[in-house]
């Protein structure tokens, strides 16, 4: 089942598979349809194992837990056999024991993954600096129990990477693309006070300071109403000296 690639002059198109805000696999232009089944197993092998290989039996028995070993290895066999191979182009590799995503299969979760990596290690150039590619979430309509911990990781992951991309292009002036990359946090977890502070702080750099008292506002009603809370020192630190008044300890 693995596949031959073309060995014309011109390479073949190149399989993206697509977690982030839904589930998608392209070839080129084209868009390859697959029974749930089988996203669901190519989904699986691209956010647990990634390039490793999965042993069929844990495999289908995660799968199809309500079915008999047997049955669920039956169904597994099935799937693989379905599953698309465009131009000989190989989506999942499979061996007596294992199967593994094919080695040529770009995810678009794992190219997210590596921005936010390098952002994190101040690598955030003007081309790597894009608040785009932390926009949606991993497959946040599916509801499946293996997800849950995965799709949180993620989550905090590009909540983390927007607010460092905010960061980064507030240093480089790029005020409206960090403004958009503070409040696109905002909108993720309206409650998180360090995505607010991202906020603040680029209306401040532009020198907005009604917009800033406008978002610490905004903030400090939601937390109220919502937890019962106040901002903390941090954030009122930033707008204390707009306030007329001394900052509130505690």
């Amino acid at each position: 089942m693995e596949g031959t690639l073309s060995s014309g002059p011109h390479p073949a198109p190149a399989l993206r598979l697509s977690l982030l805000g839904g589930f998608a696999l392209h070839f080129g232009s084209d868009e390859l349809s697959l029974a749930r089944p089988a996203q669901r197993l190519v989904a699986q092998l691209a956010v647990i194992h990634r390039r490793a290989r999965a042993p069929r039996g844990s495999l289908a028995e995660r799968m199809w837990a309500d079915k008999e070993p047997e049955r669920a290895a039956a169904s597994l066999r099935t799937v693989l056999w379905r599953l698309p191979r465009p131009r000989g182009r190989t989506l999942v590799q499979c061996t007596s024991t294992a199967v593994r995503l094919g080695p040529d299969v770009h995810v678009d979760l794992w190219e997210s993954e590596e921005a936010a990596g390098a952002l994190a290690r101040g690598e955030g150039n003007g081309a790597l600096v894009r608040p785009g590619v932390w926009r949606t979430d991993l497959l946040p309509d599916w509801h499946e129990d293996w997800l849950d911990i995965e799709r949180e990781t993620y989550r905090q992951l590009r909540l983390h990477a927007l607010e460092r991309c905010a960061e980064a292009l507030r240093e480089q002036g790029r005020y409206a693309e960090a403004l958009a990359a503070a409040l696109e946090a905002v909108r993720a977890e309206p409650l998180r006070e360090s995505a607010h502070r991202r906020v603040v702080e680029v209306h401040l750099a532009e020198g907005n300071h009604a917009e800033a008292l406008r978002q610490y506002e905004h903030y400090r009603r939601l937390l109220a109403d919502e937890l019962g809370l106040s901002p903390s020192p941090v954030i009122r630190r930033l707008v204390g000296p707009m306030l007329g008044r001394p900052i509130e300890r505690g």
